[in-house]
């Protein structure tokens, strides 16, 4: 279609980064901050209201079991209602239980407040990715929206240095820590009077009119911020699915599972899973391990203040090399380097080794996670992207929901040792399914990747309940 076609060929400029700053950036920073901050609040619960271990460990499962239902319902919300206001209603949402989770008199009201917040917090994470995927240019989306998951290292960071200078400085500040994280509150008087909606989903709504207008005023803010003249349209190889049907969680999986789309949905929800098990055993953990290890509860937060640091550069290198490589290629990397890097911190006893090699596992779980983020939005069709998004990034919370539980079993039966063991062996296997079985996806649109072939409908009788539209031949011709 030629309205895609000429969102295509724009080159990235002030615009899209005003996109990825000030929607995806800021958002993915929260949710970050949201995510790591429930470490650093821990000892305190505890303290306030005698928790025991068992208790900590629901705590630390709290925020991705919401997730987990956050991102299903973002899915199949953005593909029916539209990524715009699904990304609205779920920064709301989090942001007000949030702050009930900030001010709750009880562990049985804090931990029902955390799984909602949660659950806000997964639905705007899921939402964003495929949201931002939808305006930017096939020869540069990877770095893009590698770059953007890089955000979540900027919260990290930020959840570190509340934990190391407002929690144990207040009389209550794991509370006020809390009331910090549901400051994007704010964001919506920005996103309400200037965020469009994505073109491709206004099309697939039947919705020109609106897609036109979207794409006519980036055209014109692209244009002045270049100061050049845009280039010619090219030709559009290939056009968005005219089927597009209601996307239900039922016709969903059935698409998904299908013959033609079976094997990528395979790979993106393993992959998912474990990196998001490894990732969370770490983060959720790695305080109350090294206070464990006898260094003092400052200490210890001063130390994650390192290892969090060493996300950043984790993310932003997967983003530049997930174009030059691929993106399945820099995923297999960046998971081989965080097996190598947990078995190391296995074998660490002392805190600065424990540190150093913590700070290395940071940095390629990280670096996976930006390979991710650009790798799901584009094997889904645009029907259904958001939807695909959605649930491969719940079923990940799967694995987030039983690593704080299983580490911390682990730590008691197997040891610090056996904790990091089990991170390898999740890890290895990642590696080899990605290189075995994932798909290229580098410098090739959206249409290309998704809808270049037809292979039919998923009918039950006479009801159509989704499109097969999936590019299937043009996966083969890449394995």
């Amino acid at each position: 279609m030629t309205l895609l076609a000429r969102l295509d060929r724009l080159p990235l400029s002030r615009p899209h980064y005003l996109l990825l700053l000030l929607i995806g950036g800021l958002g993915y920073t929260f949710d970050g901050m949201d995510s790591a901050v429930v470490a650093f609040l821990l000892p305190s619960a505890q303290e306030a209201w005698g928790l025991s271990n068992g208790q900590l460990g629901i705590i630390g499962s709290a925020t991705p079991f919401g997730f987990l239902f956050g991102a299903t319902a973002a899915g199949l919300l953005g593909d029916r209602i539209g990524r715009k206001k699904v990304m609205m209603y779920a920064l709301a949402f989090y942001a007000v239980f949030s702050v009930i989770a900030a001010f709750a008199p009880n562990y049985e009201i804090f931990l029902g407040a955390r799984v909602l917040a949660g659950a806000g917090a997964g639905a705007e994470s899921a939402i964003i990715a495929p949201f931002l995927s939808e305006f930017v240019p096939a020869k540069r989306r990877g770095w893009f929206v590698g770059a953007l998951s890089g955000f979540f290292s900027f919260g990290f960071v930020a959840a570190a240095l509340i934990g190391r200078f407002v929690v144990p400085t207040f009389d209550e500040g794991w509370r006020i820590a809390q009331v910090v994280t549901a400051l994007p509150i704010l964001m919506l008087l920005w996103w309400r009077r200037s965020l469009p909606e994505s073109p491709r989903y206004l099309l697939q709504q039947g919705r020109t009119g609106e897609a036109e207008q979207v794409v006519a005023d980036l055209e014109r803010r692209v244009e002045r911020a270049t100061g050049a003249p845009l280039p010619p349209v090219p030709e559009a190889a290939t056009a968005p699915a005219a089927e597009t049907p209601k996307v239900n969680l039922l016709s969903a999986l059935r698409f998904l599972w299908s013959r033609a789309m079976a094997r990528r949905t395979a790979v993106i929800w393993l992959i998912w899973f474990v990196i998001t098990f490894s990732y969370y055993g770490f983060f959720s953990w790695i305080p109350t391990l090294l206070v464990q290890r006898g260094i003092t509860v400052t200490k210890s937060f001063e130390f994650s203040i390192i290892i969090y640091l060493a996300q950043i550069p984790g993310y932003f290198s997967a983003a530049w090399l997930s174009e030059r490589l691929d993106r399945k290629n820099t995923i297999a990397i960046y998971l081989a380097g965080s097996a190598v890097s947990a078995f190391w911190l296995s074998q660490m006893d002392s805190p600065v080794t424990i540190t150093l090699a913590g700070a290395v596992l940071s940095f390629f779980l990280n670096g996976t996670y930006a390979g991710v983020y650009s790798y799901t939005p584009e094997v889904f069709p645009t029907w259904i992207r958001a939807t695909g998004t959605g649930l491969s990034s719940a079923f990940g919370r799967v694995g987030s929901i039983m690593a704080p539980a299983i580490i911390g079993w682990s730590a008691a039966s197997l040891g610090f040792a056996g904790v990091f063991g089990l991170t390898t062996a999740v890890l290895a296997a990642g590696v080899i399914c990605v290189m075995v079985f994932g798909l290229a996806t580098a410098g090739r649109s959206l249409e290309e990747l998704t809808e270049s072939t037809t292979t039919g409908s998923t009918t039950t009788g006479s009801t159509t309940t989704g499109s097969t539209t999936t590019g299937s031949t043009t996966e083969e011709a890449t394995k």
